[in-house]
């Protein structure tokens, strides 16, 4: 943001300097001389000039004179910039313009951390912990719409035919109340979303449906307020019976007959094929928007890509389109390769492939299932999938479970978990505490005892039926973690999954030996490996060749080879070298032996040390020399 910090009151000049530096580039102005300082005549008349060329202003000082100063110059919280109030003690910061949408809440609490201060907000949904609805869209990257009950009832039509293609296509908040034009000039651009906002903040009963997955909707299952239910059935009338209030994330339109809030995600592929030189380019546009909003009841909004064939790439229609939107071009060979529901003869003898739209839709959106099927027009055809990534459907998440300690797992991972449906854990690797946190009615299970097939057959049976399953994995999942295998079986069956990382037990080790793995000026890489079992080691990362470089080295899964290990070390680091041999860290029952190398066979076999222990070697082990150049007071750093 760019924000002016003005210095009313002189005896705040400490904490405009602070916030100057904390907010590094915003200028300071006063009408007082004081060093460094910008002085203005008077703060009433800057103000005119320069309201519209901040982001944001910090006044420090009277919240009186802060009010009477900017007054003039107020217009509406949806272009006015930021005002947040500090008083000249430095204790209270207070919000005074543009909240939500202008960013002032979260500036006031920025300033106030930097202060030690206490940030005083009155807007009524952050003090009833409610989620802001005006910026909730902003946040996740979905467009908002809002809908009052009457509009719901009247014709959507095309939404807005005067608009500019790049409206229309990169989408606005939007009141829909074509039903109504003379009221919603009179409520404004932004009536309809006010009066949910209110409804919303009065906790009228409201019906949450969820037609999407990311992060944004994963939050708003974390979050959810007492008087919002999520309802699992598709949105219609009757499903809202009893709810005074309707939120709806997907790439869907509805005719609900209550005041309906769309978040609209880019999550819509749409495959399109032309004729050649198909025109007139903007009104062959309008025939395309028609077809997805009107004819298939979708958010123009919601299309996060347009794909085609590689031979339409210099069409005008095509070329008009990608000046909004992504476009991917495929070549006739990969077209051919899908398998769709409506393939053309005479498609296939003049392109080369017997589909476009529904084969390009279908590739783009890495999905094999279609939203709307092939729409033919007059000349275009027309087919949409929703991004595989994003569909509602069953999910694998693999989750990286930390070292051992239940709280050394990521927040996103103790949310995972506290999702599930399922619950699959490395129960020889893993504490069966890190699972406590499922949710009632959850099935958690431990996989020691069971082989690939077992647990591929449990999670997809659970995947089939849209649920959430966690594969919990020891430490991070792709240090030995053997979700390879997992991953090749999803990827063949189309299932989706996604990876949350976890902390290594190379990261615990550095931490409860309180050292720094990479010391300035002699060691500067950390090699994370394995000693030779059954598994062989490829010929160049043998033992003795990797020890040449003298790197912080952590070896994994190696205590029962720890002979061979130690021999094939002392071909090149010295004896001396410093070792730590770390057994279940973090666990209660965390075990570290320090030595030096020529000491390490004996740590290990003495300790009756087997699994779950983590062999360190290298100077960085407890050293305390070399220093950083990076807060040195007479050196520049950009990563400060």
């Amino acid at each position: 943001m760019k924000i002016a910090i003005v210095l009313v009151a002189r005896a705040g000049e400490a904490l405009a300097r602070v916030l100057q530096r904390e907010y590094m580039g915003c200028a300071v102005f006063s009408t007082a001389d004081v060093e460094g300082v910008t002085r203005v005549a008077s703060y009433g008349e800057w103000i005119k000039g320069a309201f519209g060329a901040f982001d944001a202003f910090v006044f420090i000082g009277s919240m009186g004179i802060c009010v009477r100063t900017i007054a003039p110059c107020v217009r509406d919280k949806h272009t006015d910039p930021a005002v947040v109030c500090v008083d000249s003690t430095g204790r209270y910061v207070v919000p005074v313009l543009s909240g939500h949408v202008g960013g002032a809440n979260a500036l006031a609490t920025g300033v106030a951390q930097a202060l030690g201060a206490e940030a005083v907000v009155t807007t009524r949904s952050d003090r009833l912990n409610l989620w802001a609805l005006d910026t909730l869209g902003e946040r996740f990257g979905w467009q908002t719409k809002a809908v009052l009950a009457d509009a719901a009832k009247g014709e959507h039509g095309t939404e807005n035919d005067a608009e500019s293609l790049r409206t229309a296509a990169m989408g606005d908040c939007d009141v829909e109340n074509d039903a109504e034009p003379l009221r919603a000039a009179a409520m404004g651009k932004h009536g309809a979303m006010n009066r949910i906002i209110s409804l919303f903040v009065e906790g009228v009963p409201t019906a949450l449906f969820l037609e999407a997955r990311c992060e944004g909707t994963d939050y708003l299952e974390r979050t959810v307020p007492e008087h919002v239910t999520i309802v699992g059935e598709r949105p219609c009338v009757e499903a809202v019976a009893g709810y005074e209030l309707a939120i709806v994330v997907g790439p869907r339109r509805y005719d609900l007959g209550v005041p309906t809030l769309y978040y609209v995600p880019r999550m819509l592929h749409v495959g399109l094929g032309l004729a050649r030189m198909a025109g007139p380019t903007e009104e062959v546009i309008a025939q395309l928007r028609h077809c997805l909003t009107v004819e298939m009841g979708l958010h123009w909004e919601a299309i996060g890509r347009l794909a085609t064939i590689e031979a339409k790439r210099e069409e005008p229609v095509v070329r008009r389109l990608g000046e909004v939107l992504p476009v991917t071009f495929f070549s006739a060979e990969e077209l051919q390769g899908v398998e769709v529901p409506n393939p053309s003869a005479t498609v296939a003898k003049h392109m080369g492939t017997g589909s476009v739209c529904e084969a390009a839709a279908m590739l783009s959106a890495g999905n094999r299932a279609l939203l709307a099927e092939k729409h033919k027009g007059s000349n275009y055809t027309l087919a949409v999938a929703a991004d595989g990534g994003m569909v509602r459907q069953g999910h694998v998440e693999i989750v990286g479970a930390g070292p051992g300690d239940p709280d050394l797992i990521s927040v996103r991972g103790r949310d995972m978990l506290c999702r599930a449906d399922l619950i699959l854990y490395a129960g020889s690797l893993v504490p069966r505490e890190l699972t406590l946190c499922a949710k009632a009615g959850a099935m958690v299970r431990s996989s020691a005892s069971m082989n690939l097939e077992e647990q591929l057959a449990l999670m997809k049976r659970f995947y089939d039926e849209g649920k959430f399953v966690v594969r919990l994995h020891t430490g991070d999942p792709c240090i030995y973690g053997a979700i390879q295998e997992q991953m090749n079986h999803f990827d063949r069956l189309g299932m989706a999954y996604h990876i949350t990382p976890g902390i290594s037990s190379f990261q615990a080790a550095a931490a409860a030996l309180r050292s720094q793995f990479t010391i300035p000026e002699r060691v500067q890489s950390i090699i994370l490996t394995r000693g030779e079992g059954r598994t062989p080691m490829p010929e160049r990362e043998k033992l003795h060749l990797l020890a040449r470089s003298q790197s912080t080295m952590c070896i994994f899964l190696s205590a029962g080879v720890v002979r061979q290990v130690q021999a094939e070390l002392l071909q090149a680091y010295p004896e001396e070298t410093p070792v730590a041999v770390c057994y279940h860290l973090t666990w209660r029952d965390e075990r570290i032996y320090r030595g030096q190398l020529k000491d390490l066979a004996r740590l290990v076999e003495e300790n009756h040390l087997t699994l779950t222990t983590l062999i360190v070697v290298g100077e960085a082990i407890d050293n305390r020399q070399g220093l950083s150049r990076l807060y040195d007071k007479g050196f520049s750093h950009l990563y400060r």
